[in-house]
């Protein structure tokens, strides 16, 4: 039952590697946001796998805390498959390059910790593994990728979008 457990937090394993694993785990959530970037509403299922997710990382926050002996441990990285698919929370399906741009923003932002995000580690439990990436995955969206998401999609704009 640790490994099916391990597994869920660490998003299929990604989690355990021994350099960056929230790097790592973030790669998680690019591989469901490309895999989402196919279906017809992009927007509902990225949101649906993020309450679902949360739900998952809830549950087993005190569980993976428990394992690894230590609040918010390396393994646990679902709550950087939220963030980052909050970034990419577009309404149509993200390209190629907003997903890797998304990625270095919300790897930013996630590292980086600024006020709220780093205020939401306090909260004990799974709440307080998965909030602090959740605001950091919202300002990722909302200070950087939903401005250039909004201008490059202008009807007059010569770029292609993002």
């Amino acid at each position: 039952m640790n490994k099916i457990k391990l597994g869920l937090v660490s998003c299929g394993y990604l989690g355990c590697s021994p350099v960056a694993p929230g790097t790592f785990g973030t790669l998680g959530g690019v591989a469901i946001a490309w895999g989402l970037s196919f279906t017809g509403h992009y927007l509902a299922w990225s949101l649906a796998t993020c309450v679902i997710l949360y739900g998952i990382g809830r549950a087993l926050g005190p569980w993976a805390e428990s394992y690894a002996g230590k609040k918010d441990p390396g393994i646990f990285v679902l709550d950087e498959v939220i963030g980052y698919l909050l970034t990419v929370a577009w309404t149509a399906s993200p390209s190629p390059l907003a997903l890797c741009v998304a990625f270095f923003v919300f790897r930013f932002f996630d590292i980086w910790k600024p006020a709220p995000a780093s205020h939401m580690e306090k909260i004990p439990g799974g709440d307080g593994i998965l909030l602090d990436d959740v605001v950091a995955g919202l300002m990722g969206f909302a200070l950087v990728m939903l401005p250039a998401r909004l201008l490059l999609d202008l009807p007059w704009s010569l770029g292609g979008s993002l």
